[in-house]
């Protein structure tokens, strides 16, 4: 009855517009004052937030965003998209092609979808509309080309997978790379057999000379060199997490300052976006684990796992439910609420039927990445009609396709594993 008590508390307090976190702890407060009384609540609660800021691992959250804030301001998201469409412009629908290779590159510098989102909507979004792009598919690839920030290193939702599931953060950032590649390619293959099936959909756009095209390849050269040495200094075992995400947040300033004389405004800007964000992801942290306590005191998370196991479905049939479970809850949660609410519980039972929660907290992020974009929530598509003013049901409209090679992408992250696993099981 306690542990339902909880969870009455956190979703009434959801229902009436609270904050995640707020909901959270006050639930996991109510739940571990009717156990144990005041002194077992104030005890979890005086020690719970210190533990989990002063970790190491939580030191890679600003450091990462800060790095990511860095990067936007300097202008090189610009050029990103700029050398892809100058690379791929003239392939049948390389204007989406590069939307989707610059959200990718985009997503190895900054850990935030709507972010990603929103620079892609003031850059690649004018370029295919110059070129007469079918609106709702233009629209569509920059929403669903965004979320690839949660994917691939460094991902701020991996690192916030890691903590609640307790696993390594290295692994977990590393483990994104290759499933990063797969749902890149499927972004792009949509992109370019819709032009395929509809030519007029994405005509191909004007010839750039090569001189050109090598100097832009020189103007993201530094920032390419950034990223393979962030994440290569993980997988090779050089640096933790920690010191990586230090060394990119770094190595993003001396570009940042390189770039442009800058303001002292605009460099309190940075900082204080980042100092926020980061903030805001501690105390959701905190909260997840104060709640996840007080479901662990009532052994409410252990009597799941057994139910599961006893459940007449074999292991992937569960694994299949749970999926479709993750794509419900995309339509009216947001990335982070889903993380927090469910990891804490669901990944003890997918390590009780014997999988690897690394490759499953791959899985968890690639289904979040479509409550992105599907309605009726879908932020990115609501971020992609707030900065170009395409009305948010054509968004909706061009992302559908994309949805459909989603599940597709899962299906064969699901099938084969290794995709997820091989390079963390190479690391150093």
């Amino acid at each position: 009855m306690i542990p339902l008590t909880g969870i009455l508390i956190l979703f009434a307090m959801l229902l009436v517009g609270a904050p995640i976190s707020f909901a959270m702890i006050v639930a996991g407060a109510a739940g571990l004052y009717m156990i144990g009384g005041e002194m077992p609540m104030m005890a979890i609660l005086s020690s719970f937030p210190r533990e989990t800021a002063i970790t190491r691992e939580f030191i890679t959250v600003p450091m990462f965003l800060l790095m990511a804030e860095l990067v936007l301001k300097s202008g090189i998201a610009d050029d990103l998209f700029r050398t892809a469409a100058a690379w791929f412009g003239r392939v049948r629908g390389g204007l989406g092609i590069a939307t989707a290779l610059a959200g990718a590159g985009f997503g190895a510098i900054c850990g935030s979808s709507t972010a990603a989102a929103a620079t892609l909507s003031s850059t690649s979004l004018p370029a295919m509309t110059k070129y007469n792009y079918e609106r709702p598919m233009a629209a569509g690839v920059v929403a669903i080309s965004g979320t690839l920030s949660m994917l691939i290193p460094p991902s701020v939702a991996m690192i916030v997978y890691g903590l609640l599931a307790d696993v390594s953060i290295a692994q977990m950032l590393v483990a994104g790379v290759v499933p990063g590649m797969l749902v890149t390619f499927t972004i792009g293959f949509t992109v370019w057999f819709l032009a395929w099936q509809k030519p007029e959909r994405a005509p191909i756009s004007e010839k750039v000379p090569l001189r050109e095209k090598i100097y832009l390849l020189r103007l993201i050269g530094p920032m390419l060199l950034l990223m393979l040495a962030v994440t290569g200094a993980i997988y090779g075992g050089v640096a933790t997490p920690s010191e990586a995400s230090a060394l990119g947040a770094f190595g993003a300033a001396i570009l940042y300052f390189a770039r442009a004389r800058r303001s002292w405004p605009e460099i309190y800007e940075v900082f204080s976006k980042a100092a926020r964000t980061s903030c805001m992801i501690a105390l959701i942290v905190m909260s997840a684990h104060v709640f996840s306590t007080f479901f662990a005191m009532t052994q409410t998370t252990q009597g799941l796992v057994r139910w599961v196991g006893d459940l007449p479905l074999p292991s992937w049939g569960v694994i299949i439910v749970l999926v479709l479970i993750y794509i419900l809850l995309g339509t009216f949660l947001d990335q982070m609420a889903i993380l927090v609410l469910t990891v804490p519980i669901v990944v003890p039972m997918v390590i009780n039927l014997g999988y690897d929660p690394i490759w499953w907290g791959v899985i968890v992020i690639v289904t979040a990445e479509l409550g992105m974009v599907t309605p009726p929530l879908g932020l990115n598509a609501f971020v992609v009609s707030r900065y170009s003013g395409t009305p948010v049901g054509e968004v909706f409209r061009g992302i559908w396709p994309h949805f459909i090679a989603h599940i597709i992408a899962i299906g064969i992250l699901l099938l084969f594993p290794a995709l997820s696993l091989w390079l963390p099981h190479q690391m150093n």
